[in-house]
């Protein structure tokens, strides 16, 4: 599933070239996660001004107006001045007086919805339980700590819900976790000011790293322009059960969490 990292790499890869982009017409294909939530028509001359991000959701902000873009399990963006025919999983395409914008995604985990305003009925529904961004200024170890301490889910838990820290998925979690020094399964409120700030510090590093490899191709991520990531590479844990680990040489562990896989060294993370 496309992480922080991943819709961050697919952001950037066409946002300077779709700004300033008249709305051509809007093609929708099978039905997606949730409904336009507009008639495609209503958006036929529309400017797009920007594309920002809010967790892992991609924001096309035009002149009237905004789309939200989430890549579900599967999906991946891809821009281009052309594009050949769709294809049975391609179920959004904006043509523009730029270029082509379209969704690809098999298992139509994705979505597509049309808010008229960021604090809209719409928008808010999407994106109002959303916690802070780990990459912005707004990110403080203090405040995490706070929060953690609210929390008596295990930290990896509480990571992944998003409503703490936005955008930091499994890989990242667990990766975040390793270098940190704590063990998945540490009860949030449990961690001390200082094992926290270490925590912060980890997750900050970790999602920096990743954007800087063009994100984690585990199956078929690619941005807009095609290029696949390279970050699952460099991992310490993720996806590398019974392997040495790269810091103490005993093997990386697994287990189920939550549904999730997740990976960690007995030696070098603690309860």
């Amino acid at each position: 599933m496309p992480e922080l990292p991943e819709v961050e790499v697919t952001r950037r890869s066409f946002a300077d070239r779709i700004a300033g982009a008249s709305i051509l017409r809007l093609e929708m294909g099978k039905p997606l996660r949730w409904p336009l939530g507009c008639d495609v028509a209503t958006l036929q001359g529309r400017v797009v001004r920007s594309v920002t991000r809010r967790g892992k959701y991609l924001l096309l902000n035009l002149d009237r107006g905004h789309l939200l873009v989430h890549l579900g399990m599967s999906g991946s963006l891809q821009f281009a001045p052309a594009l050949p025919p769709r294809g049975v999983h391609d179920h959004f395409e904006l043509s523009t007086s730029q270029g082509v914008l379209r969704l690809h995604d098999p298992r139509r985990f994705g979505a597509v919805v049309y808010a008229d305003a960021l604090d809209g009925p719409s928008a808010v529904k999407l994106l109002g339980g959303l916690g802070v961004e780990p990459l912005e200024e707004g990110f403080h170890p203090l405040a995490f700590h706070r929060a953690l301490q609210l929390r008596r889910s295990a930290i990896k838990q509480v990571l992944l819900a998003g409503d703490v820290v936005v955008g930091v998925g499994n890989i990242y979690a667990s990766e975040a976790l390793f270098m940190a020094g704590i063990r998945p399964t540490l009860r949030a409120h449990g961690l001390s000011k200082p094992r926290a700030a270490r925590l912060h510090s980890a997750i900050v590093q970790v999602l920096t790293r990743a954007v800087a490899l063009g994100g984690s191709t585990l199956r078929d991520f690619s941005s807009a322009e095609g290029q696949s990531g390279y970050f699952q590479l460099d991992a310490m844990v993720y996806g590398r059960e019974g392997q040495p680990c790269r810091v103490c040489g005993e093997p990386v562990k697994s287990f189920r969490q939550g549904q999730r896989s997740t990976f960690f060294c007995t030696s070098c993370q603690k309860n």
